[in-house]
């Protein structure tokens, strides 16, 4: 709804006026506004450090979010943890780097490494191309599973990037 505000605004500055000719324009300039978004995909949980967590049961996959993916651009390495160490909840995991940058990963869990994804030695890509399939980076079996009501759900997540300017 903003975006489309912001569209109509943005129309009436350069001297559109309110007509459907002009209604249509602002609402495909706000679709493709919308397109330039990250995705959040629901089901999913979300740490403030930008790392998607899936659930199943006491263990959980965890990856980079699409939104951090594409503001680090393209990866061309990732450094993952080794199976069977342990991870802890806001502390360093992994590395990443990037054509922009190196950035540090952060378990957003506490818990043992039971699985990394291997194809990222080879494909680092993957974590561009398909950040929540494909480029998902470790599973971890959690230590206390309530350590899971600390994330956020999509929405949360969603104001999260909203409040800090992302």
């Amino acid at each position: 709804m903003a975006l489309r505000k912001a569209s109509r605004d943005l129309l009436a500055t350069i001297g559109f006026r309110s007509s459907v000719a002009s209604y249509q324009v602002g609402n495909a300039l706000s679709a493709a506004q919308a397109s330039f978004y990250a995705t959040v995909r629901e089901g999913l949980k979300y740490s403030k450090s930008h790392e998607w967590v899936k659930v199943d049961g006491e263990t959980v996959t965890i990856g980079l979010s699409d939104f951090a993916q594409s503001e680090l651009g393209d990866v061309v390495y990732v450094d993952l943890p080794e199976v069977g160490s342990q991870v802890e909840k806001e502390e360093t995991f992994g590395v990443l780097e990037s054509v922009k940058a190196a950035s540090d990963l952060y378990s957003p869990v506490t818990g043992e490494v039971t699985e990394t994804n291997q194809l990222l030695t080879d494909e680092p890509a993957q974590v561009n191309s398909s950040p929540f399939d494909d480029g998902w980076m470790m599973k971890v079996k959690l230590s206390d599973t309530s350590q899971l009501d600390d994330l956020l759900d999509q929405k949360a997540y969603e104001q999260h990037c909203e409040e800090s300017g992302h």
